[in-house]
């Protein structure tokens, strides 16, 4: 009960997560997940940037669901979509 909890918490208060991948070429990238209604393209960008620790980045790919439509808006607000961000990046 616990161990869900602590996720319902994390997602609500919105951690970016980088895990290591692998680049078709064989190189070592790194591949941030923003999702969520809570996060932004900015928190990727920000979590790049802390996981190269300062030295910099190149963005390999990015991946995420297209914004809502103003008409497919509950009252303005987007209720029910699950926005997903996702960037591959490889730190210099």
């Amino acid at each position: 009960m616990k161990k869900i909890l602590i996720c319902v918490l994390l997602s609500l208060g919105g951690c970016a997560t980088a895990s290591n991948t692998y680049l078709p070429d064989g190189q070592q990238g790194l591949s941030i997940d923003c999702s969520g209604e809570a996060m932004s393209w900015g928190k990727c960008y920000e979590k790049a940037d802390a996981s190269c620790a300062g030295t910099g980045y190149t963005i390999v790919g990015t991946d995420g669901s297209s914004a809502v439509k103003e008409s497919e808006k509950t009252m303005g607000v987007d209720v029910g979509n699950f926005t997903s961000r996702t960037i591959v990046v490889m730190c210099k």
